[in-house]
């Protein structure tokens, strides 16, 4: 879900610059189309046929929530329009000290998380205090992640995975909502 919500989002968001290269993301297999995705049966067998996925909590049967992608599309488009409003707070040296942690490839998977994380904490203290700070949060990731990849359009991928790594740490499946 985390995947396909980012996806979206760079979809609608107004001013970035490489959304030419956002369907390598599919054919490089980062994101997959909704209907494209497999599910697994409780005896662990492969489902095309729309099936839910789930998983075996204390001996029960717990369903994965059901995606729907016009929801995650609306969601994405509101964030998205959360994100062209903080854009415009975040300072060029907020990006470009991000940009250089992503172009230094000894950097760990979890320490560029970590300063992706940082990043966005020290910017969603300045967020004024009308917008959900769990919802800021996930946005100023989201817009961070569109300014890396305007700023060095080669980095999409590894920004790309970067982000979907910090919210499905910090956001647990959970989209703050409108």
């Amino acid at each position: 879900m985390e995947r396909m919500l980012l996806f979206a989002f760079l979809e609608e968001s107004s001013g970035c610059e490489f959304k030419e290269q956002l369907p390598s993301l599919r054919s490089q297999g980062i994101v997959y189309p909704l209907q494209d995705i497999l599910y697994c049966d409780s005896d662990g067998e492969l489902q095309t046929d729309g099936n839910r996925s789930g998983h075996f909590q204390n001996g029960e049967q717990v369903f994965d929530p059901e995606v729907n992608e016009e929801i995650v599309r609306t969601i994405a488009a509101q964030l998205a329009e959360i994100g062209d409003q903080l854009d415009k707070e975040i300072k060029a040296k907020v990006v470009n000290d991000l940009v250089q942690h992503f172009l230094n490839e000894n950097l760990s998977r979890e320490e560029i998380t970590r300063c992706l994380s940082q990043a966005v904490e020290v910017l969603a203290r300045a967020i004024p205090s009308d917008l959900e700070r769990e919802k800021a949060m996930l946005v100023l990731a989201m817009v961070l992640t569109k300014k890396v990849a305007n700023k060095v359009p080669f980095l999409l991928q590894r920004v790309f995975s970067t982000t979907v790594n910090y919210i499905s740490q910090h956001f647990h499946g959970r989209v703050p909502r409108e």
